[in-house]
């Protein structure tokens, strides 16, 4: 009796133990053997455009809509329902009738989509067919209501298999943060909630963004050119207010592109020789070393020669006795050379690298490049001679907007950032702080570079990039293209880039413009310094500075 006792006593513990205090383990089990679970999806977080404005208010750039999917349930159809089918819907959904008949047949499924993103017109075309075993069902459809504006800095939302997921820009980027965690419900009773994804606000005006846009778009079909870009800055934070590439894409429509390369956004994937817009670093590294001064001289002849080749200026003539200001008027190659031996290769690399060229910026988008200076490996003066005027070694244009905020911030360089705030579900925001990216000159030397800079503007090639009653400074670049197949550079085509900022007593924005092989023209001064000039207006007048001069 006292061993049945306990055997029956052992007995209903265990069953008390499986029935109630397990009772949702095993409930949770067997609906994941035999029930049914519904996903219950979370609703993705929506993007906006910043204004630069204070107290201006932002921009829807990417929500959610609800539009109808078209699908076949092929359980409830015969085989003359299915062609039927395949035959009325074909010229509705602009598809071919023998491939909408074969996903029909694909088997006897009960869900076989045919169509997404379906018009109110091509739903009610649809409905009014009644065909048998052809239903339509809403699904939420990710919608920009800018088109055009900024697409490679969105990105977009584009189908894996049967998963929406984000791809390239901050969509691809802050894929976790957007799309939130779908909730589950089985028929079993137990139930999980989504929890929505979060609002992200981004850093572009999108009033800046628009002009750029325009402005780039006319300056390449103008000149024939291949591409281009444009990035605008705020100088002291980092803060990106415009980044544009041409051609860009609707995201709405992001398959109606002539290559995939459309969707990499060119100002952080691309890198390349950037010329003579790297003079300046290199005067600048030789002005906070102490080896020169605007009003240091050098005598020109035309060209040098370093190692067994001749370097040569734009304009081989002579000049003679040159200042460093000239050296940057008229874009010497000579007086960077002078400047990067009195400098001495590894004091020279240092500063290079220090001004963030070889390392990606870390900015808050994905694809970005580091550049190459892996010629400054080589032995042999020749490779940082080239290089002392910006050919030989490669860079991005986000990195010469990087390294050109150290000239209008008092020397320190700031990471450049293009997403604002996260905000939570539950209202809480994660702001973003701008972020010094380090101190890689004095403040003396940046208002000295500055004013040389001005003087481009003023009295050098950089005369188109001027602004009336504004003092703007910056600096042409017209790069040689290296041949892909073979060592050499192709005389027929050139990169003109544009790089400044203003006013330069206390600058509001750092803009760099790149217009990539032109077919008109040969020289930036031509083609990516007025595209500066009329942004930069656009942009003093959008933000009621007033002159200052």
């Amino acid at each position: 009796m006292g061993l049945i006792t306990l055997f029956v006593g052992l007995l209903g513990f265990r069953l008390f133990h499986l029935q109630i205090t397990e009772h949702a383990l095993y409930l949770a089990q067997a609906a994941g053997q035999y029930g049914k679970f519904n996903v219950i999806p979370a609703k993705r977080g929506e993007i906006y455009f910043s204004n630069a404005k204070s107290g201006g208010q932002p921009m829807l750039a990417a929500t959610n809509v609800n539009q109808n999917l078209v699908f076949a349930n092929a359980s409830q159809m015969t085989a003359d329902d299915e062609e039927l089918a395949a035959m009325e819907l074909a010229p509705i959904l602009g598809l071919n009738a023998a491939d909408v008949l074969t996903d029909i047949k694909v088997g006897n499924q009960k869900y076989l989509p045919l169509k997404h993103n379906l018009t109110d017109d091509q739903s009610k075309q649809i409905q009014k067919l009644n065909l048998t075993g052809i239903h339509l069902t809403p699904e939420s459809v990710r919608l920009y209501p800018q088109a055009n504006l900024a697409s490679q800095v969105l990105g977009f939302l584009g189908y894996k298999g049967d998963d929406r997921v984000g791809q390239y820009g901050v969509e691809g980027g802050f894929q976790t943060d957007l799309a939130g965690h779908d909730g589950v419900a089985s028929d079993a009773g137990t139930e999980t909630g989504p929890v929505d994804g979060n609002d992200i606000y981004l850093t572009i005006d999108p009033s800046i963004q628009f002009k750029a846009q325009q402005v780039l778009d006319s300056t390449v079909q103008t000149h024939g050119a291949d591409s281009g870009s444009v990035i605008v800055v705020n100088p002291k934070t980092g803060a990106i207010m415009a980044m544009a590439n041409y051609p860009d894409f609707d995201p709405n429509n992001y398959s109606q592109v002539d290559s995939v390369s459309q969707y990499n956004n060119d100002v952080i994937y691309s890198d390349y020789e950037p010329g003579s817009v790297f003079k300046a670093i290199t005067l600048a590294a030789g002005i906070n070393e102490g080896k020169i001064t605007p009003q240091s001289t050098y005598n020109d002849t035309g060209s040098v020669q370093v190692d067994d080749r001749v370097i040569k200026n734009s304009n081989p003539a002579p000049l003679g006795t040159q200042t460093m200001t000239q050296v940057l008027d008229e874009s010497l190659n000579t007086g960077a050379v002078y400047v990067q031996q009195l400098l001495g290769q590894d004091t020279f690399r240092q500063y290079v690298e220090k001004f963030g060229f070889g390392k990606t910026t870390g900015i808050d988008l994905p694809g970005e490049s580091a550049g190459n200076l892996s010629q400054l490996n080589n032995a042999g003066n020749i490779f940082y001679a080239t290089a002392s005027f910006g050919q030989g070694i490669s860079v991005t244009s986000m990195q010469l907007i990087q390294a050109y905020t150290a000239f209008a911030n008092g020397g320190q360089m700031v990471k450049p950032y293009v997403v604002d705030k996260i905000v939570h579900p539950d209202g809480s925001v994660i702001q973003k702080e701008p972020q010094p990216a380090g101190q890689v000159i004095s403040a003396k030397t940046a208002a000295t570079v500055s004013a040389m800079l001005v003087d481009v503007v003023e009295n050098g090639h950089g005369k188109q990039a001027g602004v009336p009653g504004y003092y703007i400074g910056g600096k042409t670049g017209t790069a040689q293209v290296a041949y892909t197949d073979r060592a050499g550079y192709d005389p027929s085509r050139n990169i003109g880039t544009f790089i400044g900022f203003g006013p330069v007593d206390n600058p509001v924005f750092l803009m760099l413009v790149r217009i990539n092989d032109p077919k008109d023209v040969k020289f930036a001064e031509s083609t990516a310094a007025p595209a500066f000039g009329d942004i930069a207006s656009f942009i003093l007048n959008y933000l009621q500075i007033p002159p200052s001069r």
